[in-house]
């Protein structure tokens, strides 16, 4: 069965509940999201009795603003104590001790950052929320007058966002220390089928404008990128499933990947793709498969055959978030088709309420490998030529 909530959901995600047949359960929320006539609803005690009759039951939800209705409702079974593993991103670290025994961790409390001793830190170190969620609160920090602006910017972005999320989805009071991973960073959608093996239904490209750069702007697919990397990131998750010990179980998998090969985690966000139906609806529309049917119907991608013929091809996720540096009080609008005359194959712009969320919007792309200077652009824009202000 399969939970949405909010902030958003999409119209092929839609199109998939009502074609499919998928339950999803008639939450309060799930009335406000504009779900199809004929999507197959189901009542929230019938969804509960559903799990009674069968624990391992795939589950999947669109927001983690809905891990709240399973810890509520689901505490009979041992499904909040697994989604915890991976959304406390300290628990998740002292769960994979054992096979990452150097990495260096520690959790802190907010009261606590102005009394941390910074010389006795790693050198260079992210700093984000235990649990967040996107780059909120997340913090790169190589030298100590780095980290007095990282501890200010951390408290003034807790007062902008603070009330966005519920605490199950962004909780700003605690925070984890930890070495700067090196290497390429990839985000990879995965589930545990119901014998617990992992497979992979996307692989994205995660791409920076400098080395100081944390934010989520431009993520990328394409043959080569999956091609490179399918049989090394499903052996990877296979480790941190069997720790966990999870069967039919949805994934969003951040990693990095070093030169020598090396496959190390930056956090795995249970029951989920990736976030605001972004990473799965763009697997469709590049490479002609249904996540979402793929995991409710235990099927796995034959991958040589959806590859074929995609030869020179980028396609990617640009998530449009406030740069400018302007506050969004002083912002009148943002212009959305002046940003689409920048590319020369858009599938899909999504317009978000930037005055409820802090981002203006995604943009799902294609584009030719000899066009990537427009996916550099907009990497390193600040979108103020978009913006109008007040």
């Amino acid at each position: 069965m399969f939970l949405v909530d909010k902030p958003y959901i999409s119209d092929f995600f839609k199109q998939t509940m009502m074609d499919s047949g998928i339950p999803v359960v008639a939450t309060e929320l799930s009335r406000q999201m504009d779900l199809y006539a004929g999507t197959n609803l189901i009542s929230e005690s019938r969804a509960i009795e559903m799990v009674q009759q069968n624990q391992s039951l795939p589950i999947y939800t669109t927001s983690e603003n809905a891990i709240s209705w399973i810890t509520e409702n689901l505490s009979f079974s041992d499904l909040p104590d697994k989604i915890a593993l991976f959304k406390d991103k300290l628990k998740f670290r002292q769960l994979t001790q054992t096979i990452f025994p150097d990495f260096y961790f520690r959790g802190v409390n907010l009261n606590e950052l102005q009394d941390l001793q910074f010389d006795q830190l790693p050198l260079p170190f992210i700093i984000k929320p235990s649990i967040g969620f996107m780059s909120m609160g997340v913090y790169k920090v190589a030298n100590e007058k780095e980290w007095q602006a990282a501890k200010a910017a951390i408290v003034a972005e807790i007062d902008q966002v603070k009330g966005l999320y519920p605490d199950s989805v962004l909780d700003t009071n605690a925070f984890i220390i930890e070495q700067c991973i090196d290497g390429e960073e990839f985000a990879v959608d995965v589930y545990y089928n119901d014998a617990g093996e992992a497979v992979v239904l996307g692989i994205l490209k995660h791409v920076f404008s400098s080395d100081a750069d944390v934010s989520d702007r431009v993520y990328i697919s394409s043959k080569e990128i999956v091609e490179e990397n399918l049989t090394a990131f499903t052996r990877f998750a296979d480790k941190i499933g069997r720790l966990a010990g999870v069967k039919n179980f949805p994934v969003h998998i951040e990693l990095r990947k070093g030169r020598d090969g090396t496959v190390l985690p930056i956090e795995v966000n249970a029951m989920r793709f990736g976030g605001w139906c972004t990473t799965a609806d763009l697997t469709a529309m590049a490479y002609g498969f249904n996540p979402y049917r793929y995991f409710y119907g235990q099927q796995k991608p034959d991958w040589s055959q959806l590859l074929q013929g995609k030869e020179g091809v980028l396609y990617s996720m640009v998530v449009l978030d406030n740069s400018s540096g302007f506050e969004i009080d002083a912002i009148a609008s943002f212009d959305y088709e002046k940003l689409l005359t920048k590319f020369k194959h858009p599938l899909e712009l999504r317009q978000i309420d930037f005055r409820q969320y802090p981002v203006f919007g995604f943009l799902l792309l294609e584009t030719q490998e000899e066009d990537f200077a427009e996916l550099q652009t907009i990497l390193e824009s600040d979108l103020r030529e978009f913006i109008t202000l007040k």
